[in-house]
């Protein structure tokens, strides 16, 4: 079986990122994006993932961290996609509910070839976490499934801490990748015999 790993280097004017993506890996993970709070949760999405992780990201943040969290997602979800490669034998989908304190997410996702996000529940999230607008987290979401090809769906159920809320999605999002990426099958997963 080939090894599962991808390393992008992704240069715009407004953000400098250089990440390396291991799917078969051991939760391991060098994280710098200047915003502490996104470093927290990609270690939680990786450590729960099973994937190594490192990034190094710097962007405009003296003017938010949006383009940083944004283009992080679209990295991300590029090195996944390059690292999955053709797909063969995966389980394709995962899912998982994860609670953290009082507060429970449930994030499922696809690896169809097809891209789509559903994000619910996200005024439950206060409008500032960690010193930053809420909506950059439905930004870095979108930007991870449509460059990474798959079906993903978020639900926030309840919870009243920001921090919480987040929490339980990355780790639910690390969880339903790694149900997904195991390779247990023949062949590709999907009846029509492909995947795009």
């Amino acid at each position: 079986m080939h090894e599962r790993f991808a390393a992008i280097d992704r240069q715009t004017r407004e953000t400098s990122i250089q990440l390396k993506l291991a799917i078969d890996g051991a939760g391991t993970t060098d994280i710098s994006t200047g915003f502490g709070f996104a470093d927290h949760m990609l270690t939680l999405f990786a450590f729960w993932g099973g994937l190594d992780l490192h990034v190094v990201c710097t962007g405009d943040m003296e003017i938010d961290a949006h383009h940083s969290l944004e283009d992080v997602g679209l990295t991300l979800g590029q090195a996944f996609a390059q690292a999955l490669g053709g797909k063969e034998g995966i389980e394709r989908v995962g899912f998982a509910k994860v609670p953290m304190d009082e507060a429970l997410s449930e994030v499922c996702i696809d690896i169809s070839g097809r891209p789509y996000f559903v994000y619910l529940g996200d005024d439950l999230l206060p409008p500032v976490i960690a010193g930053q607008e809420k909506d950059l987290w439905r930004e870095f979401f979108k930007s991870f499934a449509y460059k990474a090809n798959l079906n993903l769906h978020i639900r926030f159920e309840y919870g009243t801490n920001g921090h919480h809320l987040l929490e339980s999605a990355f780790k639910g999002l690390g969880l339903a990748v790694r149900a997904a990426v195991a390779r247990s099958r023949r062949g590709v997963t999907s009846t029509k015999g492909s995947l795009d």
